[in-house]
């Protein structure tokens, strides 16, 4: 599957169509479920392939975040050969208490692993926190990237954001397959 035919599988598998109403309260007739491309077996996988070129060499563990970041950490985490992080948008505040589950972060090398970022604010958060703990994190790799033009926030925070697809990658599949 070329990138373009991945691209419009999860856009054909994704996009939505009804009523919506969004995080903000704003009704919408288009919706982008980004979690059934992720429960899909060959899907996911097949994104976790493209990402992992954009891993770089001296990645020691790979960091998915709470929630769409897991299932793409856990096949990426199998397909790279790379232990393999849970980060909580939170600590729990019983049992091991950890923040990041899975595995030690200190002095390591971790590469973040989401699925869609929209604002960059769940990024930050995360990488913060485990640059807390210890842990190196420069880069986040993503499936789609969704941020506005205008975004600096990643930047400003120095994490470097590496997509299989962005916003425009997808609109272009779906443009050619109407």
């Amino acid at each position: 599957m070329t990138n373009s035919a991945l691209a419009s599988a999860i856009d054909a598998r994704c996009r939505l169509h009804g009523e919506f109403t969004l995080r903000s309260g704003q009704v919408a007739d288009e919706y982008f479920d980004k979690y059934l491309f992720e429960g899909d077996p060959q899907l996911i996988r097949r994104v976790a392939e493209e990402m992992q070129p954009l891993l770089p060499a001296d990645t020691l563990v790979l960091g998915g975040l709470e929630l769409g970041g897991v299932p793409i950490a856990a096949v990426l985490g199998q397909i790279a050969d790379l232990p393999t992080v849970f980060v909580r948008k939170k600590a729990k505040g019983y049992g091991t208490r950890k923040l990041a589950e899975g595995g030690a972060v200190e002095g390591r090398h971790v590469v973040l692993v989401e699925d869609v970022i929209t604002t960059g604010g769940a990024v930050i958060a995360a990488a913060n926190a485990l640059r807390e703990l210890g842990a190196r994190v420069e880069l986040v790799v993503c499936a789609i990237d969704r941020r506005p033009p205008e975004a600096t926030g990643l930047d400003d925070a120095a994490i470097e954001v590496r997509s299989v697809f962005t916003r425009a990658d997808l609109d272009t599949a779906r443009a050619a397959h109407r």
